[in-house]
């Protein structure tokens, strides 16, 4: 990959189920050390678009680079393996492990043939430190004690933790008040500071525009805008959330 070049591209994405394509040629990038936010209204494709970048189904059509070599993600363990980590609005975390077991769970640190348990919670300490995650009384109490943002917190740290050069987040902010909406997007802006490539799927414009770089726009399975943030306002973004145009951005 050349300096500058993108770590994720799509090339002509199609994906067909039986009558319906639910995605359209579609083309994507995401960048190394760039949040790219991924909007669309409910049924443009974001999450056909998610699980093929996931390794959750198959491109029908079209090509997935990575580091600017073609690869083929035909399971989640494919893209784990290359470094793409998705969190799920569920979290996938384990309400009755602590902190500490939920960031390992899968990838545990062995030493004579027992669980290193120092080793576990010094890394686990260092990485929550590193992302400023200061709110956890202890990284020994329960998932299930924490509030939201904190178990987003845990989530993203357990991706860090994985070495994860993609880190896609799936409505990181729903359900949540404005205190831990304010502490997770502070955590993903973080996340790109160190860099890493951060996917954004979020229905709150305000939170796209706080910390996006860039904008990727699907309407009926097709990408219908993308570029710079920066190129683009609020009312532009819903005219191609909604109509999949926007006489705005032309006249712009």
């Amino acid at each position: 990959m050349t300096d500058g070049g993108p770590l994720l591209e799509l090339r002509g994405v199609s994906k067909v189920f039986g009558a319906v394509r639910a995605l359209n040629g579609v083309d994507f990038t995401a960048y190394p050390g760039q949040v790219t936010a991924l909007a669309g209204d409910n049924g443009a494709g974001k999450s056909v678009t998610i699980k093929t970048i996931s390794g959750l189904w198959e491109p029908t059509e079209g090509q997935i680079l990575w580091e600017g070599r073609p690869v083929h993600l035909r399971s989640p363990n494919d893209a784990e393996a290359l470094g793409i980590t998705t969190i799920y609005q569920d979290l996938a975390l384990c309400d009755n492990l602590d902190i500490v077991q939920n960031m390992f769970l899968g990838h545990e640190r062995m030493r004579h043939h027992l669980l290193d348990e120092t080793t576990m919670e010094l890394a686990a300490r260092k990485t929550l430190s590193d992302l400023h995650v200061t709110t956890v009384r202890s990284i020994r109490q329960p998932v299930a004690s924490l509030s939201g943002g904190q178990r987003q917190s845990v989530a993203v740290a357990k991706a860090v933790m994985q070495a994860a050069k993609l880190v896609i987040m799936d409505e990181p902010t729903a359900a949540l008040g404005v205190a831990q909406t304010r502490m997770v997007l502070d955590l993903i802006r973080r996340l790109s500071h160190q860099g890493t490539a951060v996917i954004l799927i979020s229905h709150n414009l305000n939170d796209v525009f706080e910390v996006a770089d860039r904008i990727s726009i699907l309407y009926l399975g097709q990408m219908v805008a993308e570029g710079p943030l920066a190129d683009f306002d609020r009312q532009v973004v819903v005219d191609y959330m909604t109509t999949g145009e926007s006489s705005r951005a032309a006249a712009g």
